[in-house]
């Protein structure tokens, strides 16, 4: 005990090592308390870091930062229209299609379910179909309710995201063209001696920025692939379920199990066990073989290593406390944690008597 008081009072006595505790307290609070509340900020943060890399290379072009943020940011609203009046509603119109065909496809794997005590009578007993078939019909009720409540809580949704249209874009102008202005004013109410924080901030800095525009860069090609190959192979809802594998990336090892199954399920209702389903079986699989083994070490060559179960308890701990945010900051979040166990002061314990 009193090895361990020792050490307390050594390290905490250094206004550095104070310095940093508290910033990283007072940003874990209130992003814990606000989370919610900050979510546009947090989404306009994301989207300064992304153009931030064009600002960049147009500067270094011999563009003026003012007129290099004006036109990133033109590009951004470009993409944001094209996103909303023209990619928004074809996802929609298949998202609805596909709910429609759900009784279908259920009724479907009743049948088949069904079917399995008669092929496999040593494996399969009708009474466990039976009560896997009540069991899954309970399950279908509350996901119609879940439906409806969603349906009726859609209009406030609606308000809620026309707010945040226009506060994010504003916010991400802002973000860019006052950016020195607005880092100046955040520093400057923190203590001088602040020699660790900045070293921990310049690695994690780096490493949000690599990440965030890494990702968008596997959501885009992962996106695409898939729709070309599924659109080459004739899977309906091409477009929807490209995007839904696109976003999959945000969640490393998981996201790629789960959107699996929505993939699997409509090319089995689509064509059966035909050679099509093969086909594009085989297809999504070497998407998601080249994606995790080709395209994510050549697009994150640059962030910190980090071992699979790391990433994996990062997702889960970051990720039950804010989130969609916690999910998708999970490695940056986990690399601020080895950057400030990397840049904490290394005493030796001296032995106390």
């Amino acid at each position: 005990m009193n090895q361990i008081k020792a050490w307390f009072c050594r390290i905490f006595s250094n206004p550095e090592v104070l310095v940093l505790v508290g910033t990283l307290l007072v940003g874990f609070l209130a992003i814990f308390w606000a989370g919610d509340v900050l979510s546009p900020v947090l989404a306009s943060i994301v989207v300064a870091y992304l153009l931030e890399g064009i600002v960049v290379r147009l500067q270094l072009l011999g563009m003026k930062r003012r007129w290099a943020v004006i036109g990133s940011f033109s590009l951004f609203i470009a993409l944001l229209s094209y996103a909303i009046f023209g990619l928004v509603p074809l996802l929609s119109i298949q998202a609805v299609q596909l709910a429609q065909q759900l009784p279908n496809m259920f009724q479907q794997g009743v049948e088949i379910f069904m079917a399995l005590p008669e092929k496999y009578p040593e494996f399969v007993s009708e009474e466990q179909i039976e009560l896997i078939a009540a069991q899954a019909s309970s399950e279908a009720v509350k996901y119609t309710q879940e439906v409806v409540s969603f349906s009726a809580a859609s209009v406030l949704s609606l308000v809620v995201l026309v707010i945040y249209l226009f506060l994010v874009p504003m916010m991400v102008f802002f973000f860019l063209m006052d950016k020195v202005q607005i880092l100046s004013w955040f520093t400057s109410y923190l203590p001088s001696n602040r020699r660790l924080t900045r070293e921990v901030w310049a690695t994690v800095n780096q490493q949000i920025a690599n990440y965030v525009r890494g990702k968008a860069w596997e959501i885009l090609i992962v996106w695409c692939t898939c729709f070309i190959a599924f659109k080459l192979l004739g899977l309906d809802y091409a477009v929807l379920l490209s995007f839904l594998v696109g976003l999959s990336v945000l969640i490393p090892y998981v996201g790629a199990t789960v959107v699996t199954i929505p993939v699997l399920l409509v090319a089995y209702v689509q064509w059966n066990f035909s050679n099509e389903f093969l086909y594009l079986m085989s297809v999504f699989f070497i998407i998601q073989a080249l994606d995790g083994y080709v395209l994510v070490p050549l697009l994150f060559s640059e962030v910190v290593n980090l071992h699979p179960v790391a990433i994996i308890v990062a997702i889960l701990f970051f990720g039950g406390i804010w989130g969609f945010w916690g999910v998708f900051f999970a490695i940056p979040l986990a690399t601020l944690v080895q950057a400030v166990m990397v840049a904490w002061p290394k005493e030796p314990i001296a032995l106390v008597e």
